[in-house]
């Protein structure tokens, strides 16, 4: 693996290790472009703060300390700073409003939640047709501002409902992506704790419109960095579709 840009750090509250060590990893495991991109924090207008996002307070900490670590690395490894953002169109000039200040190079798209209520997290099982096609018309709409450099984990949905209803909405999401050009990503986190994604239907889905597809570490601990057995496994999931993973990733700069 030479490029990772979905890497978290201890900020967000349920990831581990110095972000030091993560770039030592990336180094180790031959990785040649790392990107951060930690769960970014939300100015909720009632100033309440997600559990699962890095607070508003360590924001400047996290920029100077990545920037710091491109500086100190920049002749052994590229490293870039981003951030993993879900579209709340309510709050996205508000979050844009206080990023901008920092020299943000991406974003990657998330659907962890399907609006700014955070009422229903994705990942929970859940038959409900109706949310299902609510996170599908979220994450479309994310993808045609033009923001974001690719979807991290588009299957991440858990819907335990119709298979017809499911491969529906996955093709909408798949040709809305190939659409905008955005890469779909086969999430190694996913892979490596065997969650509900990736998931087979829908990266069959995936396929046959054409996608895009990266792969993505979503490094929650430095040894989480292109591990040799998880890419792997990964890769021989990509292989089953007839998917080969694009090996380098255009940043698109959001604001």
């Amino acid at each position: 693996m030479l490029t990772n840009i979905h890497t978290h750090t201890m900020r967000c509250g349920h990831a581990a290790g110095e972000d030091r060590a993560y770039v030592e990893t990336a180094i180790r495991r031959g990785v040649r472009v790392l990107g951060f991109s930690e769960h970014v924090p939300m100015p909720f207008p009632d100033g309440h703060e997600s559990r699962h996002r890095m607070p508003i307070r360590l924001l400047g900490d996290y920029v100077a300390s990545i920037l710091a670590l491109r500086e100190e690395y920049r002749d052994r490894i590229e490293i870039h700073l981003g951030f993993e953002a879900e579209y709340y169109p309510d709050l996205f000039d508000a979050m844009a409003n206080l990023l901008s200040p920092y020299p943000v190079e991406y974003l990657l798209l998330a659907g962890h939640y399907s609006d700014s209520s955070e009422s229903i997290y994705n990942t929970c099982p859940q038959d409900d047709e109706t949310a299902l096609v609510r996170y599908t018309d979220a994450l479309l709409a994310a993808m045609r501002t033009g923001r974001f450099t690719y979807l991290a984990h588009p299957d991440l949905f858990c819907f335990t409902g119709s298979r017809s209803v499911y491969r529906r909405e996955a093709q909408r999401l798949c040709e809305g992506a190939k659409a905008c050009g955005m890469p779909l990503e086969i999430n190694l986190l996913g892979v490596r704790e065997h969650r509900n994604y990736p998931n087979p239907h829908f990266w069959e889905v995936a396929s046959e419109v054409g996608c895009r597809a990266v792969l993505g570490c979503d490094a929650h601990t430095p040894e989480d960095l292109a591990d040799p057995d998880n890419i792997r496994e990964a890769e021989a999931f990509a292989r089953r579709f007839g998917i080969e993973p694009e090996r380098s990733i255009a940043l698109i700069k959001p604001f």
